[in-house]
C-alpha cells in the first residue's frame, strides 16, 4: 500500500488566547510541540519547517459592538494571513494554537492563496461551537467565536483584515452542540453546511465527511481544516477551556482526519483551543498530535502503542 505523498509542511505557532475568555491557550504550541507533532509528521516522509511563532502586529484598530482584545486579535491575525501566505506558497502550513481566534489569519491565507490559483475554498470546521457571532451579535465579545462568520463576509468587521471572503454554503461545521440562537439564525439564513453530532450519530461521521469532501472534489477546491480541541468527548480530551459533554470519540475523530488525508485536497490545518494548564499529563496535546499525523497520511495499523 502507498504512503502519503511526501509535502513541505509549514509550522507556524500562534500563542494567542486574547480571544478566549481565560487564560491558558498560549502555552498551546509549545504543549504540541513537546507532544512531538514535527516528529509525527516527519516520520510520515514530510519535510517539516518550524519557522516558530509568530508576534501580534502593533495596530490601534477598533470594531463596534461588543468585542474584547480587538487589537490583539487584529494584530495576530494580520500576522498570521502573511506568513500562512508565504507557507502556503511552498506548501502546506499547520497552525499550533491558541485560541480559536487565529483562524480570522489562518483562513486569510487560504482564501487569498486560492484566490490567486483561481480556485475555490471550502472550509471543514470540527468544533462544538460554531463561532458564526459578530461584534454586533455576540453575547460575550468573545472573539474566538467569531472568526467564522468574518471569513464568510459578515458585516462588522470592516477594515479589520485584507482577504478574499468565501460563501458561507462552503463552511461546513461538524461536531455542534452548543451553538447561540443568533447565530442559529444567521447560520441558517446562508445556508451554511451545519451538521451536529445528533446527525453523527444518526449517519455516522463517515457519511458527513464522504458528502463534504465530494462537494470539494466537485468544486476542485482547496480545503482549510480546523480542529478545536472541544470536538471531541471532553473525557477524552480536557484540556479546553470550552467543554461541552457529548462530543466525538477518538476514533469518529481519527476516521475524520483519515478521510481528509485521503482527499489529498488540505492545503492548511488549524490545531486550535488547546490549554495544557487544563489538560491531563498532556493527554489532549498527544491526541491532537495523532489526529494531525492522521490528516497528513498516516493510517490505522501505523499508530504507536503509546506509554501508559
Amino acid at each position: 500500500m502507498r504512503g502519503p505523498q511526501p509535502r513541505t509542511i509549514t509550522l507556524i505557532g500562534a500563542p494567542i488566547e486574547g480571544g478566549a475568555g481565560r487564560q491558558g491557550c498560549s502555552m498551546g504550541p509549545k504543549a504540541l510541540r513537546i507532544a512531538g507533532l514535527a516528529d509525527a509528521l516527519s516520520g510520515l516522509g514530510h519535510t517539516v519547517i518550524d519557522r516558530g511563532d509568530v508576534g501580534p502586529r502593533d495596530n490601534d484598530f477598533a470594531l463596534d459592538g461588543l468585542a474584547h482584545n480587538v487589537g490583539e486579535v487584529t494584530g495576530f491575525a494580520r500576522s498570521l494571513a502573511d506568513a500562512g501566505e508565504a507557507a502556503l506558497a511552498d506548501g502546506t502550513a499547520v497552525y499550533l494554537g491558541g485560541d480559536h481566534a487565529l483562524s480570522f489569519g489562518s483562513v486569510a491565507a487560504a482564501l487569498r492563496h486560492a484566490d490567486r490559483l483561481g480556485k475555490t475554498l471550502h472550509v471543514l470546521w470540527l468544533d462544538a461551537h460554531a463561532d458564526f457571532n459578530t461584534p454586533l451579535s455576540s453575547t460575550s465579545g468573545n472573539m474566538h467565536g467569531m472568526p467564522a462568520a468574518f471569513f464568510c463576509g459578515e458585516a462588522g468587521f470592516e477594515g479589520m483584515l485584507e482577504c478574499p471572503k468565501m460563501e458561507a454554503t462552503r463552511y461546513h461545521l461538524v461536531g455542534a452542540r452548543s451553538i447561540d440562537s443568533a447565530e442559529v439564525d444567521l447560520l441558517a439564513a446562508r445556508g451554511a453546511d451545519v451538521n451536529d453530532m445528533a446527525e453523527v450519530d444518526e449517519y455516522g461521521i463517515a457519511a458527513i465527511l464522504r458528502r463534504i469532501l465530494g462537494a470539494v472534489e466537485a468544486d476542485d477546491a482547496l480545503l482549510h481544516v480546523s480542529l478545536d480541541v472541544d470536538f471531541i468527548e471532553p473525557d477524552l480530551a480536557p484540556g479546553v477551556g470550552t467543554t461541552v459533554p457529548g462530543g466525538a470519540t477518538v476514533r469518529e475523530a481519527h476516521l475524520a482526519m483519515e478521510m481528509v488525508g485521503r482527499c489529498g485536497r488540505l492545503v492548511s490545518l488549524d490545531l486550535v483551543e488547546l490549554n495544557p494548564f487544563l489538560d491531563d499529563r498532556g493527554k489532549s496535546a498527544r491526541l491532537m498530535v495523532d489526529l494531525a499525523a492522521s490528516a497528513f497520511g498516516r493510517r490505522i495499523f501505523d499508530r504507536p502503542t503509546q506509554p501508559a
